[in-house]
């Protein structure tokens, strides 16, 4: 077998632009090269990983000149965690690239013919806007640089955090995190340093066992809080003597719940939740809705940020109090009962049964009798025969996952032939291509862009679209 080419290095290379995903992009003679943790505007030395026909992939090795879009990261932990991949990057010019990747994508991909877009929506706070986060316990945390260079031996290697980025074995150990309002960060320093005082074992990611696997916190604008505890072993005594310590010392926590995890992977949507204390779910309170969350539900996790892409589509839907409306992909119906109020009837439609479920009790809980949700494969359900039963939409909310739809449910609404079709998407590829499928008998009147989760590459966009 041959030797594998070394790959050149690359001197005083100007970065200039960020594409899809967040990666940074120079242009080297005739290469587009994609480069990982650069900004535009830095001149850095490239050390090449990968070389194709029309592009390559580098690494910044050394930094020359730094860009003047920097700016200093607020979390000590930014490089190595990886969930704020743009906290160097000023919020203003995060703003710039989410909207130039809407564009770019949605005129690159889809060749649509676009309105001019407007301004993306910012969010109002850029620190502390999630409402649910999932940390994991490890008995061989990430040791940091200091650490290894260091030459000592460690043999406390237990850590509560995130996965450092592509590595599933490895643990960052957070002291604090900014993307969780308190009591977040308490709580969570509070079950490490519990754990560690009672030398219970934490989770071998890669051999599995060990006690402690997971801990989930979700939080709600008016107050609520829920602690969901996932254990990987059962030891009654250790799991009461936490979750009790818990209880006694956080009265924030509205709900207080556990549950046992065996399984290879650290979902529990197909787990039994238990009850410790507290209510069983929280209630999120959006204008003069309620919605009742339970440890298994779908919300958004940017509550002040939903609120106000709600309100987008609301306004884009238009409704005049006489209208079918079918909410496609609406996981708990947060989307559906923010419009039933306009609308003559509701018709929602999602493929996770217990989230339907949630959907239903939340129209109980605010009085809502005009909507009807139902559950399955979306591409299943939405045929002809279900449309001429539930009648034929006028408008149609669409919000499907990053995939975006299958060609079917496309096909569906063709046949539906909603007057306006409101397409919320995380993922602005597969929303260029199904807007492209819809584009014979529909055009796009607005585009709004809006950032969900600032200091990551992520952005949702919202598209009118009107039939010709």
């Amino acid at each position: 077998m041959g030797r594998r080419k070394k790959l050149p290095l690359l001197e005083n290379v100007e970065i200039t632009d960020i594409g899809a995903k967040g990666k940074a992009i120079a242009r080297v003679e005739d290469f587009v090269t994609f480069i990982t943790k650069g900004l535009p505007g830095d001149i850095v030395d490239l050390q090449l990983t990968r070389r194709r026909k029309s592009y390559q992939e580098g690494r910044v090795v050394k930094i020359h000149k730094y860009s003047d879009k920097r700016t200093d990261p607020f979390c000590r932990h930014f490089g190595v965690c990886g969930g704020c991949r743009w906290q160097d990057l000023q919020y203003t010019e995060q703003l710039y690239y989410k909207q130039k990747e809407v564009r770019d994508t949605l005129e690159r991909v889809g060749q649509l013919d676009l309105p001019a877009l407007h301004p993306i929506m910012s969010s109002e706070k850029e620190q502390h806007y999630r409402n649910k986060l999932e940390f994991t316990f490890s008995n061989r945390r990430w040791l940091s640089d200091e650490e290894v260079q260091s030459g000592n031996e460690f043999e406390d290697r237990n850590g509560l955090g995130f996965h450092i980025p592509g590595m599933f074995d490895k643990v960052i150990d957070l002291e604090e995190c900014y993307l969780q309002p308190e009591p977040s960060n308490t709580i969570r320093q509070a079950v490490r340093n519990y754990a560690r005082d009672k030398k219970l074992s934490f989770y071998d990611l890669k051999n599995g066992g060990g006690l402690l696997r997971n801990i989930i916190i979700r939080n709600t604008l008016s107050g609520d809080v829920m602690v969901i505890l996932v254990f990987f072993e059962e030891d009654e005594q250790a799991q009461l003597g936490l979750l009790d310590h818990l209880r006694s010392r956080f009265s924030e926590i509205t709900s207080l719940m556990y549950c046992i995890n065996r399984k290879a992977n650290d979902t529990i949507s197909d787990q039994k939740i238990l009850l410790h204390s507290g209510q069983d779910h929280i209630v999120e309170v959006m204008e003069n809705l309620k919605f009742k969350i339970g440890p298994k539900s779908f919300f958004q996790t940017n509550s002040l940020q939903a609120l106000e892409l709600y309100r987008k589509v609301r306004e884009y839907a238009a409704l005049t109090g006489d209208e079918v409306v079918y909410d496609l992909y609406t996981g708990t119906g947060t989307i559906g009962m923010f419009l039933a109020g306009s609308a003559r009837r509701v018709v929602g439609i999602e493929y996770i049964d217990e989230a339907i479920q949630d959907a239903r009790v939340n129209a109980e809980l605010n009085g809502i009798s005009n909507t009807g949700f139902f559950s399955g494969d979306i591409k299943d359900v939405l045929n002809s025969e279900f449309i001429d039963r539930e009648g034929r939409p006028d408008v149609l909310i669409t919000d499907p996952p990053r995939a975006g739809m299958h060609e079917n449910v496309v096909r569906a609404i063709l046949y539906a032939k909603p007057g306006r079709i409101v397409y919320v998407s995380c993922n602005p590829a597969s929303q260029a291509r199904d807007l492209q499928l819809l584009g014979e008998e529909y055009r796009i009147l607005e585009v709004q862009p809006v950032d969900m989760f600032p200091h990551t590459f992520h952005v949702e966009n919202i598209v009118l679209l009107e039939r010709v």
